[in-house]
């Protein structure tokens, strides 16, 4: 899956106004190996100083949108949402969950600012779950609130607090079955996210549990480059 192309662009026209990019290609586009995507015109000093950085953007971009891609499609047809994190490279968070989007995925939370993730330190800071969700519920009352759970009997506490969410955290397949059950079963049933040592191998199973959601930091943090390379051509 390609990906990066306004990144691509950006480096050869901040190095020379002059170059002249044409894609044959665009962002979210399935490609082949050796297929041409991209056709650059322009002085050589300047096509050789932003190659690299260039492709840097593209294969890690690209490499980001290929696996939000097998993801997405390994889990075709259950009707589970699959999620990136905030386990970004470093500088590139906006990139990479914009190539997740491109891949097919969908995107949690972009920071601490648009939505509540409570964890286990978050509740030992509180003194409990309860405790951590109202005090989410008073500092930001329009945003999310999901709380992580580790355990059946966590995830009965989870649902005593009411958050709009709850992350299963490495459940197993026989554990996430019970949760589905028991959510279903309740009056106002909430969103459950899975989440931990997910795979291509296992990622279809967890989804056919009946979670809303399937959380995944490899596709931003195991991320794989795509293998691409620029080639120049005096003969033009």
């Amino acid at each position: 899956m390609l990906c990066g192309t306004a990144w691509a662009d950006a480096t050869f026209r901040r190095l020379d106004p002059a170059v002249r990019l044409s894609w044959h290609a665009q962002d979210g586009d399935a490609v082949r190996a050796d297929d041409l995507l991209l056709t650059i015109e322009g002085r050589a000093r300047a096509l050789l100083s932003g190659e690299r950085t260039a492709l840097n953007f593209l294969q890690t971009l690209s490499g980001t949108a290929t696996a939000a891609r097998r993801f997405v499609t390994a889990a075709a047809g259950t009707g589970c949402i699959i999620l990136d994190t905030r386990k970004t490279l470093p500088g590139l968070r906006r990139a990479q969950k914009y190539a997740v989007r491109c891949g097919g995925a969908h995107n949690h939370r972009m920071g601490l600012f648009d939505m509540f993730l409570i964890k286990e330190n978050h509740i030992a800071a509180a003194g409990s779950l309860a405790a951590a969700v109202g005090a989410a519920r008073r500092h930001g009352a329009h945003l999310t609130v999901e709380v992580e759970v580790e355990s059946l009997e966590e995830l009965e506490r989870a649902f005593a607090a009411e958050p709009d969410i709850i992350m299963l955290d490495d459940f197993t397949e026989s554990d996430l079955a019970a949760a589905v059950a028991r959510n279903r079963a309740r009056a106002r049933p909430v969103k459950l996210e899975a989440s931990g040592g997910v795979s291509l191998e296992t990622v279809r199973r967890i989804a056919q549990s009946g979670v809303d959601y399937i959380s995944i930091g490899a596709l931003t943090k195991h991320v794989r480059a795509i293998d691409l390379s620029l080639r120049l051509d005096f003969a033009c």
